[in-house]
């Protein structure tokens, strides 16, 4: 089809054309006056960032020499930057920066050639002072629209274009030397003999601590179409960081770090960042993830990262690569008005085998070669607000289908259906192995052991122990709450099934892998029955620490009362179920004359009243037995008199000896044991303290209280 013929009057094609001219004509004579002075208008911008560096970051800015080098490109010599009394953070002997004139015209300033030699810096730590302290130091100034709202997809927006624009088009750089010096006990020094880009292709050789290693940097740019595809490796070896090894006493290492940008764009409101980033090979080592070396062979993550006006998140179309095995996270944080945490993980139906060899080597020491079949699949959901912590979100579930364990690893899961030797572990060390089974006279059968102490500590630690599969997610969430109101940790969610397993199966390191370990053997126990409910209750029984070397309800129950673990009083059971969480701090709860302090009165009454209400023993209004529990005559000899002030807050996993309260000033040596080392005797004070005392103790008491209050609910 032939399209219409537009006529335009001759008249306004000569008014066009005269408009453009004149347009053109405007540029030109600008062009010409900008031109020149162009190197007057070079020292006054060039002496307004120098008067500004100093004003506002105490930062001296030399320049032996600046001048244009062609149309657009400005040479600089001799460029040093030192902040006020700290050492010289940067030193150039010569730059030359090229600029587009284009962008320029409407006020973009992009980078077109950068040419550096001879370049170095260096970054200075002494104790808590450093030559980049100037970064703290901008002075404040009075600005109106200081308070006003900023959103952070602008600012994603606008800081991503500025490190784009500043990428060049061509690129040499040239012996240019980064040093880290910190305290002299750690040092790097890594020096770019050479870095180029041409026609958006980076390559760089870059010398680690002398000849130690050389590393490289080599990729494609493409900063126009926000575009990047950067590779990270060393020659015939990992890229490794000793710095961290010598500073946090970590080891980091890989063969390669691949890191691509694929499209950088409004979504919506929503800033959008598309890319992945691949490691392979990568080892980690430090003593609070684990006891050795972790290797994660293959790992990669395709992300979609969204930044909104409040909030940063990595979106659920993101997936995690790791070996055979997929996850697919949702990550985000709100800042305003209110911090908001979310976290969803979803890994579909996929199989077992591949999900377990996706672990990293090392992760899980005792599963190791473990076989299993079927299917497998992963949600998780925590939500978190922080003006109303108490309303947080949590769900976990790992869902089998057809699952089967085909062949045990390092560790035979099953081993506790049978006799076997259990080695407690005090601070790291073994104290005795100890045999859990018939041939060990303080071995006590379930069927054996008191109804009120089995009542009173499931009733404490673990009152849905008999339903649940080893695991109570809204235990786990008040943990969440709780820890997050005190801004520590402060209240686990542990069962009973996790207490068994860590303590039979797993090492006494404390270690985040170790956390994680526990949590899949408990679930391999629970939801493939290797184990029942009973025998696990009755390992538990026998094998949970009840006082400084007292192990098991056997020893207990003789060592404390005298008598076998079947004639427990319904007091002597609350007592003991009282001492599990803290059991080296139980003699401390006896008068001189043998009978329980006061301050567990309350504790008693509670704890009664909870297992009265479900039928587990009658009501009592005189308190459950409290009044009748007695410390064995032969045991009362090492009670400290009544009037003694002890710390038993001071007693943890790590600490086993009384703590006088004495002077605040001393040391911790001085506070366990007196004046002097030989001086173990407890200093006697007056009633007033032991009044204080009793206090004291009864507000922790009540904390426990409310902590079983949660549970009961």
């Amino acid at each position: 089809m032939q399209l219409p013929q537009i006529n335009i009057p001759q008249k306004y094609i000569k008014a066009g054309a005269w408009v453009l001219g004149i347009l053109a004509g405007i540029l030109l004579v600008t062009g010409v006056i900008a031109y020149s002075k162009r190197e007057a208008l070079l020292k006054r911008m060039m002496a307004s960032a120098i008067n500004k560096a100093d004003r506002d970051y105490g930062l001296e800015i030399k320049i032996a020499q600046a001048g244009f080098s062609g149309l657009s490109t400005v040479e600089l010599k001799d460029i040093s930057v030192v902040p006020k009394d700290r050492d010289t953070l940067s030193t150039v002997k010569e730059l030359k920066i090229g600029v587009k004139l284009f962008p320029l015209i409407f006020g973009d300033v992009k980078l077109a050639e950068v040419i550096m030699h001879s370049g170095k810096v260096n970054i200075v730590l002494r104790d808590s002072l450093t030559n980049l302290d100037f970064f703290l130091k901008r002075k404040k100034k009075d600005n109106p629209d200081a308070k006003a709202k900023i959103e952070l997809n602008e600012i994603a927006h606008d800081l991503l274009n500025q490190v784009l624009n500043k990428i060049p088009d061509d690129m040499e750089m040239k012996d240019f030397l980064f040093s880290l010096n910190d305290n002299d006990s750690a040092k790097v020094n890594l020096l770019t003999t050479t870095a180029t880009i041409i026609d958006g292709d980076l390559l760089s050789t870059i010398k680690v601590n002398g000849d130690a290693a050389t590393w490289h940097i080599n990729g494609k740019l493409k900063p126009g179409k926000k575009q990047l595809d950067v590779l990270f490796f060393a020659d015939n070896q990992k890229v490794e960081l000793p710095y961290l090894e010598n500073k946090l006493h970590a080891k980091l290492s890989f063969d390669t770090v691949r890191t691509e940008m694929k499209n950088a764009a409004y979504s919506g409101d929503d800033f959008k960042i598309t890319g992945s980033w691949s490691v392979k090979n990568l080892l980690i080592n430090h003593p609070k993830i684990a006891a050795d070396d972790i290797v994660v062979s293959a790992a990669r993550i395709d992300a979609d990262m969204l930044i909104g006006k409040n909030y940063i998140a990595l979106d659920s179309t993101s997936k995690v690569f790791l070996k055979n095995a997929v996850l697919q996270p949702y990550l985000k944080y709100t800042l305003s008005p209110d911090k908001i945490y979310e976290v969803k993980l979803h890994a579909d139906e996929q199989d077992a085998q591949a999900v377990l060899d996706a672990f990293p080597q090392g992760l899980f020491e005792s599963l190791d070669g473990l076989k299993v079949k079927g299917k497998v699949k992963y949600d998780l959901n925590f939500y978190l607000d922080s003006k109303n912590p108490d309303s947080l979100k949590f769900s976990s579930s790992l869902t089998p289908n057809g699952f089967k364990i085909l062949k045990w690893g390092k560790t035979n899961l099953q081993k506790i259906n049978e006799t076997f030797i259990y080695t407690p572990y005090e601070y790291g060390k073994p104290m005795r192995d100890i045999v859990i089974g018939p041939s060990n006279p303080n071995f006590t059968p379930l069927g054996q052991i008191s109804s009120n102490y089995k009542n009173a500590l499931l009733t404490a630690e673990d009152p849905s122990f008999f339903s649940h599969k080893g695991f109570v997610e809204e235990s786990i969430r008040k943990s969440f709450v709780i820890n997050y109101k005190e801004k520590k940790f402060v209240r686990g969610g542990s069962t009973i099934s996790m207490q068994l397993v860590k303590n039979v199966f797993l090492s006494r390191q404390k270690t985040l892998s170790r956390k994680a370990e526990e949590i899949l053997i408990v679930w391999l126990i629970e939801n493939n029955r290797l184990i029942s409910k009973e025998r696990m209750l009755e390992v538990y029984f026998n094998i949970i620490e009840m006082g400084k070397n007292i192990y098991g309800i056997g020893e207990a129950s003789h060592q404390y009362f005298g008598k076998s673990p079947a004639s427990l009083t319904i007091g002597e059971g609350i007592f003991l179920a009282n001492i599990v969480p803290r059991p080296k701090i139980a003699m401390f709860k006896f008068n001189g004359d043998g009978s329980l302090k006061g301050y567990m009165l309350p504790y008693f009454k509670y704890m009664g009243r909870i297992m009265a209400n479900r039928g587990l023993t009658p009501q009592d209004t005189s308190g459950y037995g409290f009044y009748n529990v007695r410390l064995r005559e032969g045991l009362r000899q090492y009670l400290l008199p009544d009037s003694a002030k002890v710390d038993t807050t001071a007693f943890d996993n790590d600490t086993d000896a009384p703590v006088v309260m004495q002077d605040e000033s001393k040391t911790l040596f001085d506070r366990l044991f007196g004046k002097s080392k030989k001086d173990t005797i407890a200093k006697q004070l007056n009633p007033q303290d032991t009044v204080k005392k009793s206090r004291r103790e009864l507000r922790r008491e009540r904390r426990e209280q409310k902590k079983l209050e949660k549970q009961d609910e």
